[in-house]
Order: structure tokens, then C-alpha cells, then sequence
């Protein structure tokens, strides 16, 4: 699945940066930035949480520059697909401790798209074609689409919430929006899902993650620069641009391969 001829491939650069600028937010922070790392969720107290949080930090910003370069991003994407299942994990704790409440399930699954791309961006890289990569990228693919739908179902078990992130400048309003954006997701996830215009929904859903990283997240970097969570914010969500970015290839890789 993995043409070295067209090395290098945008999205696999993209999920590693992400990982290297939340790496980076971590070195300067030393602590974990929630509620992408929900230590909280824990039954038990972390001991020595600050060289913990480094030791993280420096595993996404290694594993983040090892996917700059061809030799080493199987490698690396294998650091970044452990290290996003952790946080991920937290959060199962956190569902099974409230199994009947959205916004666990909703938090799981956002962060767990991180490993669904992961396993992708692997059996994308696989240099031979087998059965076992196709397999492999097939239900990486599934576990993202079912992901996505979290993100749309998100928006409206948070209206209200979800409609504040949208600038007032944006017409016809916020609330349009916060609608539209959940819809726009639910369509993605059910084209990645079912194979039906699964190309077009995914590179459509990369571009909206995109404009989110740029009018929501980006801005605050001038009004809060001091805050982590703007910084952690700016970095995880590029880490999102960078999976649907992966999966939009390897469906679109796929499709090449089908033809």
C-alpha cells in the first residue's frame, strides 16, 4: 500500500507534526494537558506526574520527527499509536464508571481516532501490499468513521457549548453552525463508513478540521498565548487534521488499487 514513489505523503507529515507540537506543549508545561490526557480519570494518583508527563513529551516528539523520514515513520507511528491509546484508556475508565453519560463515550472516542489513524498510517506504510495491510487499513478506517460519528453527536449533546467556539463574525450564526459542522461529521463518518463517496466526505472533513484548527483554535494562540490549553488545543487538533488526513489517502489509495 505504501508507494515509495510518492513519498512524501502530506498526511502522514501532518499527524506527525501534531504529535511534535504536543510534544513540545508538554516540554514547556511538564504536566499533561487536559482533557486530552484525563489523568483525573484514574482510580489512583500518578507518582512523580511531572517526569512522567516529560517522558510523554518526549515520546510524541520523537515519534513525531521519526515520521518526517521514510526509513523511520513505521517506527514512529507505532510510538504515536501507543501513546494515544493511553489517554484513550483513561477515558474507558472513565466510561465504564458512567456508562449512561455522553460526554465519556464522546471523549473516548475522539481520542481514539488518533489510534484508528494510526493503524492506518501503518498498514499504509507497509511497503508490500498483503492481505494483512488491507485488512488492517480496512478496520482502521472502520474504527475512525465510527470516531467521526462521536464528533458529530458531540455537537448536539453540546449545543450551547459548541455554538460559544463559533465566532459571532461567521453569518448566519453560531447556532447555524454548531448544527451544520455535527451534520457535516455524521454525513462524514457514515461516507467513510459505508464506502459511499468515502474519498470526497474524508478530504472534505480534513478541510473542515482545518478551518476549525484556524478560526477557533489558531486565534486564541494572540488572546491567551499564555495558556495551555491553547497551545495543547492547537497541537491535538492538527494531530486530528493529520487522521482524516491518513485515512482520506489510504481510502483514496484504495480506490487506485480497486480501478
Amino acid at each position: 500500500m505504501f508507494d515509495r514513489r510518492a513519498w512524501p505523503n502530506l498526511g502522514i507529515h501532518v499527524y506527525g507534526l501534531g504529535a511534535v507540537a504536543f510534544g513540545a506543549v508538554g516540554l514547556v508545561w511538564s504536566i499533561f494537558a487536559s482533557p486530552w490526557w484525563p489523568v483525573q480519570a484514574l482510580p489512583f494518583s500518578l507518582p512523580h506526574p511531572e517526569a512522567l508527563a516529560y517522558m510523554v513529551a518526549v515520546g510524541l516528539l520523537l515519534g513525531g520527527v521519526a515520521m518526517q523520514w521514510r526509513r523511520t515513520a513505521q517506527a514512529g507511528v507505532v510510538v504515536l499509536t501507543i501513546l494515544y491509546l493511553m489517554p484513550a484508556l483513561m477515558w474507558l475508565i472513565r466510561v465504564v464508571g458512567f456508562p449512561r453519560s455522553f460526554g465519556p463515550w464522546g471523549e473516548f472516542l475522539q481520542d481514539f481516532s488518533l489510534v484508528a489513524a494510526g493503524i492506518v498510517a501503518y498498514a499504509f506504510l507497509t511497503p508490500r501490499n498483503t492481505l494483512w495491510t488491507r485488512r488492517a487499513a480496512q478496520i482502521g478506517c472502520f474504527l475512525y468513521g465510527t470516531c467521526v460519528v462521536s464528533y458529530g453527536l458531540v455537537h448536539f449533546f453540546s449545543l450551547s457549548g459548541t455554538a460559544r467556539m463559533v465566532p459571532k463574525w461567521i453569518p448566519p450564526g453560531q447556532h447555524f453552525w454548531a448544527v451544520a459542522t455535527g451534520v457535516f461529521d455524521l454525513l462524514a463518518a457514515i461516507a467513510i463508513l459505508t464506502g459511499i463517496l468515502a474519498v470526497l466526505a474524508s478530504r472534505l472533513l480534513t478541510l473542515m478540521l482545518i478551518g476549525f484548527g484556524a478560526l477557533v483554535w489558531a486565534p486564541l494562540l494572540f488572546r491567551a498565548p499564555h495558556k495551555q490549553i491553547v497551545w495543547a488545543g492547537n497541537a491535538i487538533n492538527l494531530a486530528f487534521i493529520g487522521a482524516a488526513w491518513v485515512v482520506a489517502d489510504s481510502i483514496a489509495s484504495r480506490k487506485k488499487q480497486v480501478r
